[in-house]
């Protein structure tokens, strides 16, 4: 959803009393243009749109409104939950309700995750009560020890001529009965409270998500300590596996095994650390970017580890979960700091327009890793182009999400089927580019590729998953995927969503729910071939 970033330049230009002619000329553009960014008639981003920040002494946060823009994407979620969706709202109803209401709005997204995550709350209770055996044991067990006492009862009822020894016998037998029923019961009661802990699947990616966009994808501090680090690495030599491998072993008594039995055979990932036999233990099939990579993660893992516990101090991480997940993402950041040092990495990609397939030779790094690394390049003053990134396996479930200010890009499930990033699984291992376009009229470039986990074995089944990055169209020609592309021609955009249930466009023909409604219309998909109020036959 676009947000009115003109208006706001106005409100603040004549707040400060400066007038259009001479914001224009400050910035470097003619009033006309100026009047016509005013009133969100042409788009504004990258270095213009910091000139124009710098001139009205403004954030550009605040005037870009992402804080806006994320409280919007919540509400367009929360108000296409099938709950609520055939209400009949406003088309602009959200943005106002943000607008005139900003409390309000958090409230009912606070409110609408908290729901999302009863309901996967619920879903896996389900899930458990129809697929784990042992649930489904422990119920029989119940179910059996009821049916005893009521039997043993009923007999003790009804039949009169008992004598004492049999009388006995029966009690005997519902007190072990209820023994038994009551341990039964304990273990249940047990299973579901290790349900409950283990299946909060909601809230920590939430909480995750909301510490990335809180630091706009950037963690300056992380950033100082990782040049650190690498310079440190370099004054033992060459940054690489070798120099890694040294420094680990002398500082930190850690050996480097590739091939060969993992530590843990019951796991299936390509790398794992023993930390109780001090081994970093790789599978003979990874890259040799995964090592470099994951040593580095290892290495400012222990050798910062005071930085990376007072980034989670910061972070609102509300469960064991979040925490173990947010930790995991601060190391991979910390390493990509590493690998990819902040200020030579943002002049490589500038000079190599942003060619990934460039910067992977130049780092020895893997797509993914660099596609990672481009969509952090943030610092103020110093940015690259604002990236976001989806990730999904063959089956279209999104495994990794950063977000981008104004695009809505789905939390979990699936995505847009029209996207890049699913149709790049058709052409494995070569770049895919759209320009898009969304019902509200932003326009963006979606660059996706494959990338494939080497198989260790003939049995073993090679693991592929799509990346995507995603930036404003403005951008587009910074970029060397911007290259014999008309970016002016709108009738060559691809009309896309951020998937079916938020999506407006009525006449997708790639529609797999039905659309959010404002008003609340009849539905237009899986409907019969006849109307519903259509009476067929004779009266009787």
């Amino acid at each position: 959803m676009r947000a009115p970033i003109g208006f706001r330049i106005s409100n603040r230009r004549k707040s400060l009393k400066i007038s259009q002619a001479a914001l224009a000329r400050l910035v470097g553009i003619s009033p006309s243009y100026l009047n016509l960014i005013e009133n969100n008639k042409r788009d504004i981003g990258g270095a213009l749109l910091n000139r124009v920040a710098a001139q009205l002494d403004i954030d550009i946060d605040e005037l870009a409104g992402r804080a806006e823009q994320k409280l919007l994407q919540d509400l367009e979620e929360a108000f296409a939950d099938p709950m609520v969706e055939s209400l009949p709202f406003r088309p602009d109803e959200r943005r106002e309700l943000v607008a005139q209401y900003p409390a309000s709005a958090a409230a009912l997204a606070r409110l609408h995750r908290a729901y999302s995550g009863a309901i996967a709350n619920a879903d896996a209770y389900a899930d458990r009560l129809r697929s784990d055996p042992l649930l489904s044991q422990l119920l029989h067990q119940i179910l059996s020890g009821i049916t005893a006492v009521r039997s043993s009862a009923e007999i003790l009822e009804d039949v009169s001529d008992l004598d004492d020894a049999e009388r006995r016998r029966f009690r005997g037998a519902i007190a072990r009965e209820a023994r038994t029923l009551s341990d039964v019961a304990r273990n249940l009661i047990g299973q579901f409270e290790t349900s409950s802990r283990n299946r909060r699947s909601v809230s920590p990616a939430r909480e995750i998500d909301d510490l990335i966009i809180e630091q706009d994808n950037h963690f300056p501090e992380l950033e100082q300590v990782a040049d650190t680090l690498r310079q440190e690495i370099e004054r033992a030599g060459p940054f690489g596996i070798g120099t890694l491998t040294d420094l680990l072993a002398s500082a930190f008594n850690i050996a480097v095994v590739v091939g060969g039995e993992p530590p843990d055979p019951e796991f299936p990932g390509q790398y794992r650390f023993d930390a109780p036999r001090r081994v970093m233990w790789f599978q003979g099939a990874s890259t040799l970017a995964t090592r470099q990579f994951q040593l580095a993660r290892l290495y400012g893992e222990l050798a910062a580890a005071d930085a990376i516990t007072h980034t989670l101090e910061n972070a609102t991480l509300s469960t064991p979960t979040a925490r173990r997940l947010a930790s995991r993402a601060i190391g991979s950041y910390l390493a990509g700091a590493m690998v990819f040092p902040y200020s030579r990495m943002l002049q490589d990609a500038e000079a190599a327009s942003y060619d990934i397939d460039h910067l992977r030779q130049v780092y020895h790094a893997s797509f993914e890793q660099v596609a990672h690394r481009l969509m952090t390049l943030r610092r103020p003053g110093e940015e690259g182009i604002a990236f976001g990134f989806l990730r999904s396996d063959p089956a279209g479930r999104l495994t990794k999400h950063f977000p981008l200010p104004g695009l809505l890009l789905p939390n979990s499930g699936h995505a847009c089927p029209l996207w890049a990033i699913y149709g790049a699984f058709r052409t494995p291992d070569t770049m895919l580019r759209q320009v898009v376009r969304f019902s509200d009229g932003s326009r963006y470039l979606f660059l996706a590729r494959t990338v494939q986990r080497r198989a260790g074995s003939f049995r073993e089944q090679p693991a592929m998953s799509s990346v995507m990055l995603a930036c404003d169209v403005l951008h587009a020609d910074r970029t060397i995927y911007g290259s014999g592309l008309d970016l002016l021609d709108l009738s060559a955009d691809i009309p896309v969503g951020p998937r079916c249930r938020l999506c407006t466009r009525r006449n997708c023909a790639s529609r797999q729910e039905e659309a959010l409604s404002p008003g609340g219309g009849r539905a237009e998909i899986r409907a019969p071939l006849l109307p519903a109020d259509l009476d067929l036959g004779d009266p009787a």
